[in-house]
């Protein structure tokens, strides 16, 4: 699949393939580096929700008030439980207990860079492309202002606004729709990515962003198989929302497109459910629906020097590009499976397209699931064991100068498409330094000569969109963009 959709994009990783995960920071360090607010990332993560709650005390909900028992609160919760009856006393205990694993849902909001990319793929995606509607530039920054407040409030698990779903005015619309009360934040993280018609439209510069369009934020080509609906690509804002409960990233798109009433509107939207790929060495590989395993050379977050390399834009010379130094740049391609006739096709056929096994998922060559691909093995009919038309081969860093990328995509269903075959396939994400050299090469070379993109496959979507850096505490999505 496009871009390697079973994660033949890097050599075998290491060989410890054990090595302690942990929730990260925008930074992508794993616990106990210190985030840009000076707290490690694991302070952040157990404190995040803590600060939050306490700043919000007039808004008692139950999710609060659980939040307050998890921070230091637990003390008062206690005391006020010691003269009740038993029960009640172990129910407070349970509330803390509950609480604390909250805590350690929470993904840090603010860092160096943005959350949603190298934080260990959670189990949920819902992403929504937006067109901006406003052609006021004063506009456009407030609803940024307000997309990373409502942001920052909805990762450390409380409602947006400051009376929430249920403590505002009796006969005025609440501020946050409430379908994630008494949830906790399951790991939720946004990731912010502009696309090319937020800088100009009809060749003509919005928001007086003249020049400020980077040169690598290019109109992706037509590629073979290419079958894009115009109601599923481009955009001008993408936001990436990934949890681990779905609800919960249903809910956070929902209240930022209702934040953003008047200033935008939705362009498309998807749900996806089942992570196709790991992005740390914690993670066991998942499956797509094809049944292969996906994402097994994919870069994780450890790998710190490959992803400075593969998908870290370093600072340009370029005075109008400094604003995406530590950004990065997000592909998004909807592409559909042919399931039945997927279903349809042998055992031996399928390991042949995919150039790995079905089971333990090795390369064909031999060897375990993070055994090297050796494309020179010959078999009996003196063919090479990895076809030549193989996804792996084609796929393979070797045939695409090295390059390698760090896909993030989930599988999805959106039901049948009218004809009786299941709508379902692959939405693919993946994040790269320049999509000119880490993308496009390989794309065009597998949907000319991989036999399963051109049999199998089909592209319905597609967006590129230029991720900024992390947020600063006390500053807002993109800021370098329009200062």
């Amino acid at each position: 699949m496009t871009g390697c959709p079973f994660g033949h994009t890097g050599e075998s990783p290491d060989a410890n393939r054990t090595g302690e995960g942990s929730v990260v920071g925008h930074s992508g360090a794993s616990a106990g580096v210190e985030t840009s607010a000076g707290l490690t990332s694991q302070e952040a993560s157990d404190a995040g929700s803590a600060a939050t709650a306490a700043a919000s005390t007039s808004r008692m909900s139950r999710r609060g008030l659980l939040s307050l028992a998890g921070v230091g609160g637990a003390g008062a919760v206690a005391g006020l439980a010691a003269g009740f009856l038993g029960h009640d006393a172990l129910t407070a205990a349970n509330a803390s207990a509950s609480d604390t694993k909250a805590g350690e849902a929470v993904v840090p909001f603010f860092g160096d860079h943005q959350a949603g990319i190298t934080t260990p793929a959670q189990d949920r995606l819902h992403m929504a492309a937006f067109d901006v509607t406003t052609e006021d530039r004063k506009d456009l920054i407030k609803l940024l202002k307000d997309w990373t407040a409502a942001a920052e409030a909805m990762t450390t698990g409380i409602p947006t606004g400051k009376t929430g779903a249920v403590d505002g005015p009796y006969d005025a619309p609440p501020e946050d729709t409430g379908e994630a009360l008494d949830l906790p934040a399951a790991k939720l993280t946004l990731t912010f990515g502009f696309g090319a018609g937020l800088f100009e439209e009809d060749g003509k510069a919005r928001f007086g962003l003249d020049g400020r369009r980077p040169e690598a934020l290019i109109d992706l080509p037509h590629f073979p198989g290419d079958d894009l609906q115009p109601g599923r690509t481009g955009g001008d804002i993408v936001i990436q929302a990934c949890a681990d409960d779905p609800q919960v990233a249903v809910h956070a798109i929902r209240n930022l497109a209702r934040i953003g009433f008047g200033k935008v509107r939705v362009r498309w939207s998807q749900l996806g459910f089942g992570r196709t790929s790991s992005t740390s060495r914690a993670q066991v590989t998942p499956r797509n629906l094809f049944g292969f395993k996906d994402g097994t050379n994919n870069l994780k977050v450890e790998d710190n020097t490959l992803l400075d390399e593969h998908v870290w834009v370093p600072s340009s010379s370029r005075p109008g590009e400094q604003w995406m130094s530590g950004g990065s740049y997000l592909v998004a391609r909807r592409i559909q499976m042919h399931i039945e006739i997927w279903d349809r096709t042998s055992l031996r056929e399928q390991e042949g397209l995919i150039g790995r096994t079905k089971g333990v998922g090795a390369p064909l060559s031999g060897g375990d699931e993070f055994t090297a691909p050796d494309f020179g093995i010959k078999g009996r009919d003196d063919e090479p064991l990895i076809p030549l038309d193989s996804h792996v081969r084609l796929a393979h860093p070797d045939q695409n100068a090295g390059v390698r990328m760090l896909r993030r995509g989930y599988n999805f269903t959106d039901g049948s498409d009218g004809l009786g075959h299941l709508d379902a396939g692959l939405f693919f994400i993946a994040f790269v330094k320049d999509p000119r050299t880490h993308y496009v090469p390989m794309q065009l070379a597998l949907a000319k000569g991989d036999t399963l993109s051109v049999e199998y496959l089909k592209h319905t979507g597609s967006g590129l969109f230029a991720v900024p850096p992390g947020v600063k505490a006390g500053g807002y999505i993109g800021e370098g963009l329009f200062s």
